[in-house]
């Protein structure tokens, strides 16, 4: 493709240094492809020309192109993360600098591969390298990205897709579906100017049509919508674990509540209490029997210590009005509760901690000792209705969701506080993400957050209301709830792993003419 631009571009490529900074800025260009901004074409453009710089390139090259691109990607894309260890975390800008570029250049490291082992294992630019070589491994290098070390599937490229055609494949095969046909789509458009085989274009207009059509289907089946109230505290985070702001923090939530009780259900969003469960049974009492008395459910993130085993957990509790058969009142260690399972490195627990934690308070922040609570735990029951709950960074993990969320799940709720990320580009991304989660399993999603973005998101996954960032405030919202699953939701990644098994092996196969 770009070799027919003449001797300069292949002048280009073969230069060391010029071809990785053209890797670099490939990689950046996607960043506006992802939220907020949502310009989606520039992802696959970013794509695109990464395999061009890679064609004809040693394993070695491929490899350090792979991880520049991979760097161009990371760097900007991930750079607010540096907002919790500075004005947060007790950490100067250099050292934050340093600590963001080493977890980029950790997160880059699987692009690298996927580059440098496609061309060791497929070094010919045919169609087996770009429809299969390609997908594999790089599909390899994102189960990778989402599970080793446990696990950052942040800027996975099927979330740049979530506006296209590409994301009707949600349903089917989650978002790492909407992956393949992104770089099936790039990989025939790179075929049909490569060898001037212009029938190879069929691929990606097919792949965008067939997701088109997916696009509007429902997959699973609406009832009669409830009435949300989503409460927006807008606490300063600074003063968020102050003792002396529990009682003023409470009193701002009941205040939001109190007019809205209208509401089927209320929902505080994560650790809006800001206490121990054990240090404020009488409050829990009290609101437990205020939401009863008017007919309302209500979800509230807390922090639980059980006191057998003296742990720590994150976790959700279902109050007031559960079902009309269940009567069960609040005490502590109902049933009805959620403790989170996929725990945020150094916000929730510290590796290494007793090494770490003395280096700076970054690696001591308030709540940074829970535990996991258990992979597969039941829905919380409120208003009748199952509530598959996601606390915070969980709503990234598509394949520990989907197992929590069951054919008579209606809801996703998820809750979260992002205020450590301030006016960032992180926040957005955050709800980018729980809008895949809302496509994928084919339910409505329900975020609650300190200071933003607190959002109503349909089961098609898109945007219903959202509130302002760093105003307090309440979303209301009438949302369905959904009843049944996506194949998806049923099947996992199961039927991807076969399209890629059934790739490899069409990869393998030759004519007659090729081993000739």
């Amino acid at each position: 493709m770009f070799d027919r631009l003449g001797p300069r571009w292949a002048s280009f490529r073969s230069s060391v240094w010029r071809a990785r900074l053209g890797a670099f800025l490939c990689g950046a260009l996607a960043v506006p492809a992802f939220a907020p901004f949502g310009i989606w074409p520039l992802a696959l453009l970013s794509l695109l020309s990464l395999l061009a710089l890679l064609q004809g390139q040693r394993p070695r090259r491929a490899l350090w192109l792979g991880l520049a691109w991979g760097l161009g990607l990371n760097l900007p894309g991930l750079w607010w993360i540096h907002v919790s260890m500075t004005q947060f975390g007790g950490i100067n800008l250099p050292m934050a600098v340093v600590l963001v570029g080493l977890l980029c250049l950790y997160l880059s490291l699987f692009p690298a591969l996927a580059c440098g082992l496609l061309a060791r294992f497929w070094p010919t630019s045919d169609w087996r390298r770009y429809l299969v070589g390609l997908p594999l491994l790089w599909l390899l290098a994102d189960w990778g990205l989402g599970h080793l070390l446990t696990g950052f599937p942040w800027l996975w490229l099927g979330y740049s897709q979530i506006d296209s055609p590409l994301a009707g494949f949600a349903p089917l095969l989650g978002v790492q579906g909407v992956t393949l046909a992104g770089m099936l789509s790039v990989a025939g458009m790179l075929l049909a100017a490569r060898q001037r085989r212009w029938p190879w274009l069929l691929l990606p207009l097919g792949l965008f049509g067939l997701g088109a059509l997916l696009k509007p289907i429902a997959w699973t089946q609406e009832g009669k919508p409830l009435k949300f109230a989503l409460m927006q505290g807008n606490i300063p985070q600074a003063m968020k674990w102050d003792p002396a702001m529990v009682r003023p923090t409470l009193l701002r939530y009941m205040d939001m509540s109190r007019l809205n009780q209208d509401a089927d259900v209320i929902i505080w969003p994560e650790s809006a209490v800001p206490a121990l469960e054990n240090e404020v049974p009488e409050f829990l009492v009290n609101v437990d029997k205020a939401m009863r008395f008017n007919n309302t459910g209500f979800i509230t993130g807390i922090q639980v210590m059980e006191p057998d085993t003296e742990r720590f957990y994150n976790a959700l509790l279902g109050l007031g009005q559960m079902d009309q058969d269940e009567l069960e009142e609040y005490h502590f260690g109902h049933a009805n509760r959620y403790y989170k399972h996929h725990l945020l490195p150094i916000g929730e627990f510290v590796p290494f901690g007793d090494l770490l934690r003395p280096l700076a308070p970054f690696f001591n922040l308030p709540m940074s000792s829970f535990s996991r609570g258990e992979a597969v735990q039941p829905n919380l029951l409120v208003q009748g209705h199952h509530f598959a709950p996601a606390i915070c960074y969980e709503i990234a993990f598509s394949d520990e969701l989907r197992r929590n969320v069951n054919a008579d799940t209606h809801y996703i709720v998820t809750v979260s506080n992002d205020t450590w990320f301030g006016t960032s580009i992180g926040p957005w991304q955050h709800m980018s993400i729980a809008r895949m989660r809302a496509l994928e399993l084919g339910k409505p999603v329900l975020r609650a957050t300190n200071s933003g973005v607190t959002v109503v998101i349909n089961a098609k996954g898109q945007v219903m209301k959202t509130l302002p960032q760093f105003e307090e405030g309440v979303l209301r919202a009438s949302v369905a709830p959904a009843q049944g699953q996506t194949p998806y939701n049923r099947l996992g990644s199961a039927p991807l792993l076969l399209l890629l098994a059934l790739g490899w092996l069409l990869g393998r196969w030759r004519r007659p003419q090729d081993q000739a």
